[in-house]
């Protein structure tokens, strides 16, 4: 037990730094350094750590495609693209109950495909969304629930900031992980909306049908989705099919897609200089923000080996844990109590690392421990996705209420997510009994 007291007193700082309220970038390199001090690691360990920040994050030439993927998704959503789709849909579903429902999860798909970041995708579909709901007389419940899932998708559906930097924190090849998360992000998609339909047919006055005329036909339906779909979709199946083919990298196909989002702001109007100013300052503080937490983790990671903290971390799942499934299932449980405390950001820097040697060194039947991480990696998303969305401490439940209004209380919420909370569960659990699942696409593609 000795020799685990100083990697379990780290814990216990981190938690109490946690929950003090200060910046979990600077907890976790502080910590990290008080106990360079405690644990009496040589201080030119120190060095091989400022090392390891520069060569690994800060000159990283797969880190570029982080800002390049955010602004990406933030010229997208300047772009309007989304509001548009959403009025469109909703006219198309306008004269069936659950509708606008539909339409939410719909767009969530697609802005999950360009935003890549939970709280931006929340937000942005309840300021355009929750107000039509309430006005329809929604279900409250209903109309929360179908915004905060379909706006947490943007963790999973690929191009994923996340699973950018999963992919290189792992060393796997980030198409693969790109293809491996489609079929789960789809499925969830599909889940949803399946979820509305039945509960909308059974209850219709939960969400009623709109009061516009829907009388549309199937040439203007078509030409209106084309316009405000076709574009987007391109881009992004362009950004994703050049990695997967092996036409350019990640960063390059990143770059590719911000330049494309900006062509594409440009063609409809939108390329204000306000606009294109916000885009580059909401660019900068999100990557700022990633690398403050990614370096103050390496930090923390680094010198919690150092003191034992992995071979800790090892022991103990293995005691608890006999067989590889039941090891899996564990490891999941505690990342999805991090999900509750932790962003995904922290999660991937600290707690992966300590857990995929682990995963890699079972024997789950498939090909290699590269195959095995990318489904572990994928599985990982999913099991972030449902914590951001378990109540009580959702983040995606507190990025809503933050934009509520106030008849929308915080039971409501809580209440209408939790049937949604079931379908991630139930999906998480598809993805760890079929592997296919994920690894199938992949493999289909030779990725």
């Amino acid at each position: 037990m000795d020799e685990y007291a100083l990697p379990l007193a780290m814990v216990g700082v981190l938690i109490a730094g946690i929950f003090s309220g200060y910046p979990v970038a600077f907890v976790l390199a502080g910590v990290g350094i008080l106990f360079t001090f405690i644990g009496d690691v040589p201080l030119v360990f120190l060095n091989t750590v400022s090392s390891r920040i520069f060569t690994g994050t800060l000159t990283n030439w797969l880190m570029l495609a982080v800002p390049l993927f955010v602004f990406m998704g933030l010229m997208l959503e300047k772009s309007n693209i989304a509001k548009n789709l959403l009025l469109s849909l909703e006219r198309m579903f306008a004269q069936r109950p659950g509708g606008l429902a539909l339409s939410v999860t719909i767009v969530g798909v697609v802005m999950a495909a360009s935003t890549g970041i939970v709280g931006a995708s929340v937000v942005m579909l309840g300021l355009m969304a929750l107000p039509v709901m309430i006005k329809q007389n929604y279900s409250m419940s209903l109309a929360a629930g179908t915004i905060c899932s379909a706006g947490t998708l943007g963790i999973l559906i690929p191009p994923s900031i996340m699973l950018v930097l999963v992919g290189d924190i792992l060393s796997i090849s980030i198409g693969a992980l790109f293809m491996g998360a489609v079929i789960p992000g789809v499925m969830l998609g599909g889940l949803y909306a399946l979820y509305i339909l039945v509960v909308t047919w059974l209850d219709p006055a939960k969400a009623p049908p709109s009061e516009q005329p829907g009388d549309v036909s199937i040439g203007e339906m078509i030409m209106t989705l084309a316009k405000h779909l076709l574009a987007p979709v391109l881009l992004i199946l362009g950004v994703l099919g050049s990695i997967i083919a092996g036409v350019a990298t990640p960063t390059e196909a990143a770059a590719i897609g911000a330049l494309g989002a900006t062509l594409l702001a440009a063609a409809m109007g939108e390329l204000t200089r306000k606009n294109l100013v916000d885009c580059v300052q909401e660019t900068a503080l999100t990557t700022a923000m990633i690398l403050t937490v990614a370096i103050g983790a390496t930090v923390f990671s680094a010198i919690f080996k150092r003191v034992g903290g992995d071979r800790m971390i090892e022991d103990a799942v293995f005691a608890i844990a006999s067989g590889p499934y039941q090891t899996l299932f564990l490891i999941m449980a505690l990342i999805f109590v991090l999900g509750f405390f932790l962003e995904w950001i922290e999660i991937s820097y600290v707690i992966l690392p300590l857990f995929a040697p682990i995963i890699a060194a079972l024997d789950f039947g498939l090909a290699n421990s590269s195959v095995t991480l990318t489904w572990f990696a994928v599985l990982v998303a999913v099991n972030l996705q449902t914590s951001f969305l378990t109540p009580p401490f959702g983040y995606a439940l507190f990025y809503l209420r933050g934009i509520a209004p106030p008849e929308l209380g915080i039971t409501a919420i809580y209440k209408g997510i939790l049937p949604f909370v079931l379908i991630q569960v139930a999906g998480l659990f598809l993805c760890i009994l079929f592997p296919a699942l994920v690894l199938w696409l992949p493999a289909a593609v030779g990725n």
